[in-house]
């Protein structure tokens, strides 16, 4: 908390000194002039004085200059770069609107060069996937999905098809901050982990961050995947959709107020029952199958007046799958309220509050009997962040969160005719607080940092009871020794971690730069799973007295290139190291489900992560795309699990390769694919079996190693063709065409063992396969 103090005070101080110069100040939004959308991380560059500076996630921007005239330019990916010249005598407001063709600036209008942006800011370890960029790659059955995109980035890697979610730099999914329009997703997936709850006809763009994470994220130790949702358009009325072979899509946006209030609403839904159902029908047990998901989000917002801007935004999705006597189903929802208010020209804020749930059942019945079982977890959440742009050379962002949890682990319901019983485990409650300070400073023309420190806390909260234990053994499940119980609204234990935040620029060059990060982060939230299935009977549990946060230290080094006649190529070599404390693993064969000593169950340890990530892209002309590889290993070490050895961690993938490339035949006809090469990942497997008491075959690991086999290597090819229709006045459309797996290379998601028929202490190994298929598909999407 000192530190933070002392942070803010030198600021300010410099400020004083900044507000007795004569300088005027130019602030302003950068938009899309085609539909008033914001644009966030845009550059607004000063040639004259060579300083720049990015738009925020609303496309606001400020600079702090002498009055005069400037040649100034503003760059945007997607978007064609323009440079104008302005005279400015006093405090001035410049609204920039870019086309992807053309940019109007009232001024003089010269085509300018892409800046180096890659090279210039701060940040590394970070990667911006633009909505266009995501809809350029093949994807399963022609369907666009962030997540499986952001699957092809260095450092970002699955344990294969059938899993959710996704792996960062040797982490746990639920390591992985996932925001959706600032509201945090625990779930991110749909029809078991082949697509994501993200609509992309909703979705204006992606960032996924790695490393050097700046001290306004926290809470998870890996990454933070920000998504934001589009606006929509304030201008005209406009639809899109699309028809797959497995489920099809509609959004509308337009003009509520036109220029001051705009709205966006999509909506998805597969019909894989309606498909299958004709060949169903001869089974009386299938016929009824429920095989399905679906999910709407919708956005709109208000603008007050020049200094106020509201929005609403909310997603609601569930997958529904089932057969007459067995039926799962669960689903996402998130809500989020923001309020952007300007100060003055220096000053920007935005207060938000959210809501975010995931929960899931599960259901079974024969006859009269029925069994339902129902988890979920919650949380409200309100977040305050200020933008201070202190002058040429110091931008300040801070602010806090504070969230409160509803953990609810499950209860089940037995009910066998007219008698009913119900357990299950109670709720737990926490807060979580977070306060954060940090400075961009341009310390010279060459070097850049940004320094800061979030200070966050994490409360468990009563009504509650909690149980000591003893671990007589190593490795072994824990035995209660004691109960507390605690009183509605009692806080009986509190976590603090400060959590250091560093970053630096040296540019070498106008074409190269290199970088340095570290940072800590701490996670006082833990998945609870033994299975890298996307099944999602998994369990959400706070940190308590007997289960520490998880803290994670990182470093990152890495070297950066731009090149070409427009900067058309960029190359990005980074080297990263992470330290990570209080990783959980489980006793041997332990019950995570329904286990009201589940904390027994679980054995602390650490871990560490490190590699090699080499990044190609080419950004312009007939033929783009890029080449991600990763050079990585993940460790754990708990005491009693691999004779207290460092073991490979579930998610550890030795090499990952990705090579994802279009070519634009003409205005009308390109294609696409994308090559995936991927190390196997480690699981478990008994490689004997014993007798005990007379019973015969138990499975056990003779080495007593964890994760002793690894699954062979995946790899993968899939190509698309997108032919676009003739024009008319009012719609537009394309077919997209494409192969997943063109090879049909049959790739192993997980091992599994059964008796060897000729010994029964021998377990032989299975290969299962989840779509090791070839699979063609068709999609027609459409715009009007």
């Amino acid at each position: 908390m000192s530190f933070l103090r002392q942070l803010l005070t030198v600021i300010f101080l410099s400020a004083g000194t900044v507000y007795s110069q004569s300088n005027i100040i130019i602030s302003g939004y950068v938009k899309d002039i085609a539909n008033g959308e914001a644009l966030g991380g845009a550059t607004v560059f000063i040639e004259e004085l060579n300083v720049s500076n990015q738009s925020n996630s609303y496309g606001f921007y400020s600079l702090s200059m002498p009055a005069g005239t400037y040649n100034i330019t503003v760059s945007y990916t997607g978007f064609e770069d323009t440079k104008g010249v302005y005279t400015f005598k006093e405090n001035t407001t410049v609204n920039f609107e870019l086309s992807k063709n053309v940019i109007t600036l009232e001024g003089v209008v010269i085509k300018a060069k892409r800046k180096d942006n890659q090279v210039e800011k701060v940040e590394m370890s970070s990667n911006s996937l633009g909505i266009g960029a995501i809809k350029k790659i093949p994807a399963l059955l022609g369907e666009v999905d962030i997540v499986r995109s952001v699957q092809l980035l260095p450092g970002v890697s699955t344990v294969g098809e059938g899993a959710s979610g996704f792996n960062v730099r040797g982490g746990g999914i639920d390591q992985n901050l996932i925001l959706l329009d600032e509201a945090p997703v625990f779930n991110s997936s749909h029809l078991f982990g082949f697509f994501s709850i993200f609509n992309p006809d909703a979705v204006r763009d992606v960032k996924l961050l790695k490393g050097g994470i700046p001290a306004n994220y926290g809470g998870r130790l890996s990454s933070t995947l920000d998504v934001k949702m589009k606006e929509g358009n304030n201008k005209k009325f406009q639809g899109t959709g699309g028809i797959g072979l497995i489920f099809s899509r509609l959004a509308f946006e337009g003009p509520i107020i036109k220029n001051k209030a705009s709205f966006i609403v999509a909506a998805r839904r597969s019909y894989i029952d309606v498909l299958a159902k004709p060949f169903l029908t001869k089974n009386k047990n299938l016929k009824d199958a429920k095989f399905n998901f679906y999910d709407l989000t919708a956005k709109v917002n208000y603008i007050i007046d020049s200094r106020n801007k509201v929005f609403i935004s909310a997603y609601s999705g569930r997958d529904v799958f089932g057969a007459p006597g067995a039926q799962f189903d669960w689903g996402n929802t998130t809500a989020t309220l923001r309020w952007n208010h300007l100060f003055n020209r220096k000053i920007f804020a935005n207060t938000s509050a959210y809501y975010s749930r995931f929960d899931y059942k599960l259901g079974f019945g024969t006859g009269n009997s029925t069994f339902k079982w129902i988890s979920n977890i919650s949380n409200y959440s309100i977040k305050q962040d200020y933008t201070y742009y202190l002058n040429q050379k110091n931008t300040l962002t801070f602010g806090f969160l504070s969230t409160y949890y509803n953990f609810w682990p499950g209860r089940a319901t037995f009910t066998d005719q007219d008698r009913s019983n119900s357990f299950g485990l109670p709720n737990k409650y926490a807060w979580e607080n977070a306060l954060y300070a940090e400075n961009e400073q341009k310390v010279s023309k060459k070097l850049t940092v940004r320094y800061g420190l979030r200070f966050s806390s994490f409360s468990n909260v009563g009504k509650g009871t909690y149980y000591g234990y003893r671990f007589d053994e190593p490795g072994q499940r824990g035995t209660v020794t004691d109960t507390f119980n605690y009183k509605s609204g009692e806080f009986f234990k509190t976590y603090f971690n400060p959590e250091p935040r560093f970053s630096a620029n040296y540019k070498l060059n106008e074409k190269s730069s290199v970088k340095l990060s570290y940072n800590r982060m701490a996670q006082y939230l833990h998945l609870i799973s033994n299975t890298a299935a996307s099944v999602p009977l998994d369990v959400w549990t706070p940190s308590t007295p007997n289960i520490k946060p998880q803290l994670a230290d990182q470093i990152a080094v890495g070297y950066f290139k731009n090149f070409g006649t427009n900067q058309d190529y960029e190359i990005s070599t980074e080297v990263y190291y992470k330290d990570m404390q209080h990783q959980i693993d489980y006793v041997n064969a332990a019950n995570l489900l329904l286990n009201e000593n589940l904390e027994g169950e679980l054995l602390s340890g650490r871990g560490r992560a490190y590699g090699l990530e080499l990044f190609i892209k080419k950004n312009t002309g007939k033929i783009t795309g890029w080449i991600s590889y990763t050079l990585a290993k993940s460790e754990r070490k708990v005491n009693g699990i691999s004779n207290n050895e460092w073991y490979a961690n579930r998610y550890d993938r030795r090499h990952n390769l990705n090579i994802i490339a279009s070519y634009e035949l003409n205005s009308k006809v390109s294609f696409a694919a994308n090559f995936v090469f991927a190390s196997g990942t480690p699981t478990n497997l008994p490689n004997t079996k014993y007798s005990f008491q007379g019973i015969q075959g138990i499975p056990q690991n003779a080495s007593g190693l964890r994760n002793n086999v690894r699954i062979k290597p995946y790899d993968r090819l899939d190509i698309s063709a997108t032919i676009q229709c003739k024009k008319r006045t009012k719609f537009e459309a394309e077919w997209v065409f494409g192969v997943y797996n063109v090879y049909n290379r049959r790739n192993a998601f997980s091992l599994y063992g059964r008796n060897d028929p000729n010994n029964q202490y021998v377990s032989q190994i299975i290969k299962y396969s989840v779509v090791g298929h070839f699979i063609p598909s068709a999609t027609y999407n459409f715009k009007f």
